[in-house]
């Protein structure tokens, strides 16, 4: 299974989420790096996961501002190697295609992230993008309803459960799995609660193709020995 690491920007800088409860989100103190630049951070959590993927919510966009242009081409020119998988609250895929382009070449490297808390429809996403399918506290956050049209997916679909990310609470597995159901040949991607190494296996024997990790590493709870870096 592929560990995908995490930022979370939020007005230039990397911050932790807990529980998605994007107002109370404060600047990230990592064992891995100083500071909250997102630069230093995003290189730092790549280099201990051994990443090609990095996954960015850019938080001043999903909140309604505008897209932090300039922090995501530094990111992107920084690890000129890596895939960025990028949330910025992406309505349609037309303002993904316009963000991508402003991004410049870079852009090219950037997957964009459609979540269902965002969508207006679920009609005509691209078939190399990712589509999340949102919730927090047993609710979906879907106006568009994407749950409930599978057909419309593409490939690699996020289940992000939001009140498990930052929490220490272990990976939402049922819900991946009944996702899984719905969508047998879906690459999924779980998203909140890995603490621990064994939390990484137990997402694995469950058939996820990959997971969202952040405060795991940053607090030293996954280090370099527990990593597979096979995928």
């Amino acid at each position: 299974m592929m560990l995908v690491p995490v930022i979370d920007l939020m007005r230039g800088e990397v911050v932790r989420a807990v529980r998605g409860a994007r107002q109370d989100y404060r600047p990230i103190v990592s064992t891995l790096c100083a500071g909250s630049d997102p630069v230093t951070v995003a290189e730092a959590l790549c280099r201990r996961a051994g990443a090609r993927h990095l996954y960015a919510a850019d938080l001043d966009a999903l909140l309604g501002g505008a897209p932090q242009q300039d922090v995501l081409q530094r990111v992107l020119q920084a690890l000129p190697d890596i895939e960025l998988w990028l949330d910025a609250g992406f309505a349609d895929p037309g303002s993904a295609a316009a963000l991508r382009a402003a991004l410049g070449p870079a852009g090219a490297r950037v997957i964009p992230v459609f979540g269902s808390e965002s969508l207006r429809s679920v009609h005509g996403l691209p078939r190399d993008s990712l589509l999340s399918l949102d919730r927090r506290d047993g609710r979906r956050l879907d106006p568009a309803g994407c749950w409930d049209a599978p057909q419309h997916w593409p490939e690699r679909v996020i289940v992000m459960t939001l009140e498990r990310v930052g929490a220490d609470s272990g990976p939402d597995l049922d819900t991946l799995c009944a996702v899984q159901q719905r969508a047998p040949s879906a690459r999924l991607i779980g998203a909140g609660g890995i603490r621990d190494a064994a939390d990484l296996q137990r997402a694995a024997a469950a058939g996820a193709h990959a997971w969202l990790v952040a405060s795991a590493l940053h607090d030293g709870r996954i280090g370099d020995g527990m990593i597979d870096r096979r995928s």
